[in-house]
């Protein structure tokens, strides 16, 4: 391989390596394997453990710090910072979060109260401003909601029918919310789903809301849509005091 051809593959790898040094020290910040407070590894070490470079590694140092995850201080050293710093909604934060042998229900449940704060108030605006594309897209959800016929499917179809309503609502900040959603979604239903009659119990709702959205109700939209958080929330109240 010449200068050229290295170089080359280097631009190409860089990302990659970073996008890896970020997850695997991510995780382990998450669940706990480097706990809070802890000094997270000097740069030689990680450069070592790695196999990268030291700019890759200060890359990816700077990538956790804007998440929250850790503080860079001169001569003090890299730390784990507690969870109130962390970024939740963060996907990759979150994504970790899923990750983590057992659930903070607690945390959970606190995320679940931020859909409560925006996912209503989407509903409605889809109800005002959806456009019949829009409405297409939420009832075909609905569709493979009720058609599923396993958990994967389900909650795949149920997470395509919150995320259709966001981006009905043709505000960019909450179509923003996306990628957010996508990840809380997941680690509620990661939960969740470990609850009898945690998704059919729930479609009602779900119909309730489409059918409001439709008929360009948006109080009727906004009040079915905190029934179906309402009744997720319960589940995710059953699973932390069965424990």
């Amino acid at each position: 391989m010449n200068d050229a051809q290295l170089e080359s593959f280097t631009r190409r790898t860089k990302p990659r390596r970073i996008d890896h040094v970020v997850a695997t020290l991510g995780r382990e910040i998450v669940q706990g394997i480097t706990p809070v407070g802890a000094l997270v590894a000097p740069e030689p070490e990680l450069e070592q453990r790695f196999e990268v470079s030291r700019g890759v590694v200060r890359e990816a140092v700077k990538i956790l710090a804007a998440k929250g995850l850790i503080e860079v201080r001169p001569r003090h050293g890299t730390r784990v910072l507690s969870v109130e710093n962390w970024s939740l909604l963060d996907r990759d934060v979150l994504g970790w979060l899923v990750e983590r042998p057992a659930a903070d229900l607690n945390l959970l449940l606190a995320i679940q109260e931020v859909r409560s704060i925006i996912e209503p108030e989407a509903a409605a605006l889809a109800a005002e401003r959806g456009s019949e594309s829009d409405l297409q897209r939420i009832d075909a959800a609905l569709a493979a909601m009720e058609t599923s016929h396993d958990s994967k499917s389900a909650t795949a179809a149920d997470k395509a029918f919150h995320l259709a309503i966001l981006h009905a609502t043709h505000n960019p900040v909450l179509q923003g919310f996306s990628g957010a959603i996508n990840a809380i979604l997941s680690a509620v239903f990661f939960v969740a789903v470990g609850t009898s009659g945690w998704f059919e119990e729930n479609l009602p709702n779900h119909a309730t809301a489409a059918r409001a959205i439709r008929e360009r109700d948006p109080d009727g939209a906004r009040i079915a849509m905190k029934q179906v958080l309402a009744f997720t929330g319960d589940r995710l109240e059953q699973r932390k005091r069965a424990r």
